[in-house]
């Protein structure tokens, strides 16, 4: 019996080393993951690899495996990826779309993962990572951000004798000042806001409404607040003409009509600013773009997401925060002009600040205050257009703007 004892004792030592040395070659053995991307097509692909590598160097049990797609067929290949059983361990979403994922269960939540192999991500700019989560719970890592200001024309105030516009202006404001511009000369106009769906939803925002209630089960296109703003954005065209109508345009582009020195305001993306300082001789500089009751502005940006299907969670979630909040990859971002990286460490912002026209770059940030971002819904494309075919009813004459979105509200309820 004493020797069935020691038996069995030697057999549960030998049986636990085995186990022991099992989990330890498994901590230890190599994770092979891959990470697909639409943002570095065409123009950064270099310096993506130069990435992967730099964290494979610093995390050399784990291999990074890139996939690189174009945006315009990327979101078909991630579907057929994920259909198909073989959804890479970490991708790109944008922000408009990764809600969806999120809710059909295809990404991780990342709160704990994150926790549990004490993964730092406080680098990332606070209103950034919490554009990415969803009741209150952390689904993506933002990678970079970009936002809307208002571009001005100095030299066009100066002639028309008004004061440069600052944080504290308003439409009404913006729209006096657009009057006097319009009052230079017949080619010449205030303010440019493009009238569709994406300027839609962030001006309604700016007058207290919405496209959706707040949790997205039903949408609000035609609550009062929208019916006024739309009609704001409709009157600068066909009332005061203060924005010019497509046949004022002749073909040419909002850019184009700003560059040519006869446009006073322009509303737009601070991705204009390279183009801008290069091909423009007049003076200009940003501002926070006014709002109507309140501010809000545009805020797009891409995130990185680890799959539900992942074999190597923890690997995962180390390199999407590696490409997320690590300041070497914002500098290289910044040095190769890729985009404006979410680590806003001192020696980013100094940077970025430092780089003129404009002088106001402040401006970027101070926007971040007043992001607000479209509903998060898979099929937002076919709505905008769907939306859409409404509103220009409406910029012809042919609808009224309550007509438009009473019309707008009841296919797009009844088909999404």
């Amino acid at each position: 019996m004493k020797r069935l004892v020691n038996m069995i004792l030697v057999f549960t030592m030998i049986m636990s080393l085995m186990i022991g040395c099992t989990k330890v070659n498994a901590e230890n053995e190599n994770a092979v993951i891959t990470f697909m991307n639409f943002s570095s097509s065409g123009a950064n692909e270099e310096v993506l690899k130069e990435l992967v590598d730099g964290f494979m160097v610093d995390n050399p049990n784990i291999k990074v495996e890139i996939q690189t797609y174009g945006y315009s067929d990327y979101f078909d290949q991630l579907a057929t990826k994920i259909a198909g059983g073989s959804a890479p361990d970490v991708f790109e979403l944008n922000i408009e779309n990764f809600r969806a994922y999120a809710e059909k269960d295809a990404i991780i939540e990342l709160d704990t993962l994150l926790s549990e192999n004490n993964i730092d991500v406080s680098a990332i700019h606070p209103k950034a990572i919490d554009a990415f989560k969803v009741d209150g719970k952390q689904f993506g890592l933002p990678t970079k951000f970009s936002n809307v200001v208002m571009f001005y024309n100095q030299d066009l105030f100066d002639q028309a004798g008004i004061a440069y516009p600052d944080e504290t202006w308003t439409w009404a404001e913006e729209l006096e000042a657009a009057k006097a511009i319009r009052a230079l000369g017949n080619d010449y106009f205030g303010v440019f806001r493009p009238i569709q769906t994406h300027e839609f939803y962030k001006t309604v925002a700016q007058n207290g409404g919405g496209m959706m209630n707040s949790a997205q089960t039903e949408f609000t296109l035609n609550s009062p607040e929208n019916i006024e703003a739309l009609q704001m954005m409709i009157d600068r065209r066909n009332v005061s003409n203060v924005t010019p109508t497509a046949d004022q345009m002749g073909g040419m582009g909002d850019w184009d009509l700003f560059k040519s020195g006869r446009l006073g305001m322009l509303v737009t993306g601070i991705w204009a600013f390279g183009d801008f300082t290069e091909n423009i001789d007049f003076t200009w500089d940003i501002v926070v773009e006014p709002g109507i009751q309140q501010k809000a502005t545009h805020f797009f940006s891409d995130s990185v997401v680890v799959s539900k299907a992942s074999k190597n969670e923890a690997a995962a979630a180390k390199f999407a925060a590696y490409i997320a909040s690590s300041p070497v990859v914002a500098e290289k971002r910044l040095e190769a002009n890729w985009d404006l990286p979410v680590v806003l460490t001192d020696e980013v912002v100094e940077k970025y600040l430092s780089i003129t026209p404009p002088n106001n770059k402040q401006a970027v940030f101070d926007s971040l205050e007043y992001l607000v971002m479209p509903p998060s819904l898979e099929k937002f494309g076919a709505i905008a257009d769907d939306l859409m075919k409404y509103v220009d009813q409406a910029i012809a004459g042919n609808m009224t703007a309550k007509e438009a979105l009473n019309a707008a509200q009841e296919e797009i309820s009844d088909k999404y």
